[in-house]
């Protein structure tokens, strides 16, 4: 099968808990002798197999096999891979079953990272992480006052909506957002708007 590392943590010696996100689950692995074997890393998509261990309730990961990018050198694009990824793991670290959507957004996002700024890759695919979710908050209500928003909106945690006043943060062009919200399109975002967003994704997901 094949899957997106979003979690690596070391324990004895070379030995490596592995979180993977795979075609319709998520799955948490033990790596034995890492030193032996292959790198992996965080973010790295993988094809693997899995089998049981009798002195554990953790399977065994084996047959690892790297499936690169095309951009996988690219240290900078590599660097804003792993930070987006690693978010996956909090949002779904205590969940029971996640079905295909999680893998084929990351699968999709993956061929996008080289096309265009990947920090805007993140900031679309974020948007349809919190459609498919039902937490995309549209309404123009400050999340922190419960007034309506007259102007350009800010954002805090989730892109939930506020007045510039009540966050404190730099507010996002009404007009862009329609565009993202209704085409998952950062078109009409600049990139200094996109760093506020990516920054806000960066709080988590």
């Amino acid at each position: 099968m094949q899957g997106f590392i979003i979690a690596l943590h070391k324990v004895k010696e070379e030995d490596l808990i592995v979180t993977i996100i795979s075609q319709n689950s998520l799955d948490t692995l033990y790596r034995f002798y890492g030193a032996r074997h292959g790198t992996i890393n965080l973010g790295f998509k993988i094809d693997y197999e899995t089998e049981g261990y009798a002195k554990s309730t953790i399977k065994r990961l084996k047959d690892v096999i790297h499936i690169g990018y095309s951009w996988i050198h690219d240290y900078q694009r590599l660097h804003i891979w792993q930070e987006f990824l690693a978010l996956f793991f909090k949002h779904l670290k205590d969940a029971q079953e996640i079905g295909s959507f999680y893998f084929n957004l990351l699968e999709e996002s993956s061929k996008e990272w080289s096309k265009q700024n990947s920090k805007r890759v993140a900031i679309e695919s974020y948007i349809k992480l919190l459609k498919y979710e039902g937490r995309l908050h549209t309404e123009q209500i400050c999340f922190l006052c419960s007034q309506p928003i007259d102007g350009d909106i800010s954002f805090i945690r989730a892109f939930l909506p506020t007045h510039k006043e009540c966050s404190h943060k730099n507010p996002i062009s009404k007009t862009a957002l329609i565009e993202l919200y209704k085409n998952n399109s950062t078109l009409f975002l600049n990139d200094f708007e996109v760093e506020i967003l990516w920054q806000t994704i960066l709080e988590g997901l």
